[in-house]
């Protein structure tokens, strides 16, 4: 395995552009884990769990709740626990190490702003499911986002049971009307306009790294994910310098057409990026 780190280590070290995907296991990974019903989920949505019945965080963003004041305490305490009471894991800061004196861009449906927390540039992230860290009309009545992060801190201190009170929940600027979290809660879900602009600088960053040495890191994607894992998979395949590597722990899927041009892991990211980021450090003291 050893050396299977130090041939990652070269590609990084070697790559003119890194372009980095993730999805819900390099969360997982981080010890935030949407669709357990652990230790952490229990602690903060116990209450939730007691009328509702749901049995992880992923249940509790599809339900329906019986009143604003309901949805906003959920989600409050989702922001608040799983994002903005939390400090970069150490396993971010190692991806970031290994990545940040190098051209990259990430693509991640995950939402809880992790990366951009452990130093990566906001506009080099295409978040495609949104952010905890903003809100939106909930009507959907334009495409802007807001940062929730004042209000969220607010209602933290003056919830109610499993309610916030009228006078802390927001407002739209615009219609009057109930703001929502920025994730994909229900029908109304916006493509922002900030995530208009940061798709553009997608595609710039392909256009730039066309025929270059693009290295390919794609974390915790299941093997049918076709929001990320299959668009990378086809840029691995077209790119004719570019080279894949996906780590997931217990399911690796390479598909025949990319075999010879990509390599596979399985395994504990918090124990596997360690020791790929001794490799590199090793390689640029080398002289």
């Amino acid at each position: 395995m050893t050396e299977k780190y130090k041939q990652i280590a070269e590609k990084i070290k070697e790559a003119d552009g890194i372009l980095i995907g993730a999805s819900n296991g390099l969360s997982i990974a981080e010890g935030y884990n949407i669709f357990a019903n652990d230790e952490r989920f229990r602690s903060h949505f116990s209450d939730f769990q007691n009328k509702y019945g749901f049995q992880s965080l992923i249940q509790g963003s599809s339900s329906r709740f019986e009143t604003e004041s309901e949805m906003w305490s959920y989600y409050s305490r989702m922001a608040y626990y799983y994002m903005y009471h939390t400090q970069p894991s150490s396993l971010m800061q190692t991806l970031y190490a290994l990545v940040k004196d190098k051209a990259y861009f990430v693509v991640t449906s995950n939402t809880d702003d992790h990366f951009a927390r452990a130093g990566f540039s906001r506009q080099y992230i295409l978040e495609l499911e949104g952010n905890m860290k903003d809100m939106q009309c909930a009507n959907g009545c334009h495409d802007k986002v807001y940062s929730n992060q004042e209000v969220i801190l607010e209602m933290r201190k003056h919830e109610k049971g499993i309610e916030i009170p009228l006078a802390y929940l927001p407002k739209c600027p615009k219609c009057g009307g109930a703001m929502q979290i920025h994730v994909p809660v229900n029908q109304n879900f916006i493509s922002s306009s900030e995530m208009q602009k940061n798709y553009k600088n997608y595609q710039k960053f392909m256009e730039r790294f066309h025929g270059e040495k693009l290295l390919i890191l794609e974390f915790g994607i299941g093997a049918r994910n076709q929001m990320i894992k299959a668009p990378l998979m086809k840029i691995a395949e077209k790119e004719p310098n570019a080279f894949y590597i996906t780590f997931n722990k217990g399911e690796i899927y390479i598909p025949i057409q990319i075999a010879d041009k990509a390599i596979g892991v399985d395994g504990d990211l918090s124990v596997i990026l360690p020791q790929i980021e001794e490799c590199y450090s090793k390689l640029k003291n080398k002289i």
